[in-house]
């Protein structure tokens, strides 16, 4: 018996309209995602290269015009920084409270990608186990009869295992990618508003 690519949709059944529209729901959220991140670190490796450099001369003047003409969240962090009139102390607690704002700007929309990759297989084992106990059902009814009797129930029960994968791998693989691109403009940006500060704060005892 030749099964069509239709006849496996149909035996998917309402499990793998389910996951479909959640595999839907998960690229509309991966593809935001990405266009944020993309905004965010645009020219920012850039600007970290071009900083550390400034600061080996140790020119925060051109640092901070440097960062007041990027338009980059990074910039905007650290021109703030640089601007700020308080002691060391204030502008760390700025920079922390910027970071930490901004982090939680990328971090937006990763607890929903998260959950379908870790729902969707599950969502898939259930499919599963609801074709299995269909095959054996059409197995018990046509006693004798050929294996074209329960081919339907075993293939609703494949369909939806490969769906549930399907839809939970790139989820996972693109909420993995997201989580350590923030971690990492975390870590970074701390890094450099340390240095930042620290220089600032020798050139203004140097004064």
């Amino acid at each position: 018996m030749n099964i069509t690519f239709k006849q496996l949709l149909v035996a998917g059944g309402p499990i793998l309209f389910a996951l479909a529209a959640l595999s839907i729901y998960s690229i509309a959220l991966i593809w935001e995602r990405w266009t944020m991140y993309s905004r965010t670190f645009s020219g920012l490796n850039s600007l970290l290269h071009r900083t550390h450099a400034l600061l080996r001369t140790g020119d925060m003047k051109q640092i901070s015009e440097l960062c007041a003409k990027s338009k980059n969240p990074a910039a905007d962090i650290l021109h703030k920084v640089i601007i700020h009139p308080g002691s060391p102390l204030e502008k760390r607690e700025l920079a922390e409270k910027a970071v930490e704002w901004h982090v939680s700007r990328l971090s937006k929309g990763l607890t929903p990608i998260a959950t379908i990759g870790s729902i969707s297989p599950f969502i898939g084992l259930f499919g599963t186990v609801i074709g299995v106990i269909r095959a054996f059902k059409d197995l018990s009814m046509y006693a004798g009869a050929g294996p074209s009797v329960v081919a339907m129930g075993i293939a609703e029960a494949l369909v939806n295992t490969a769906a549930g994968l399907f839809v939970a791998i790139p989820a996972i693989v693109a909420y993995n990618y997201f989580a350590h691109k923030a971690n990492e403009f975390s870590s970074e940006i701390n890094w450099l508003t340390e240095q930042v500060i620290d220089h600032a704060s020798a050139e203004s005892t140097a004064g």
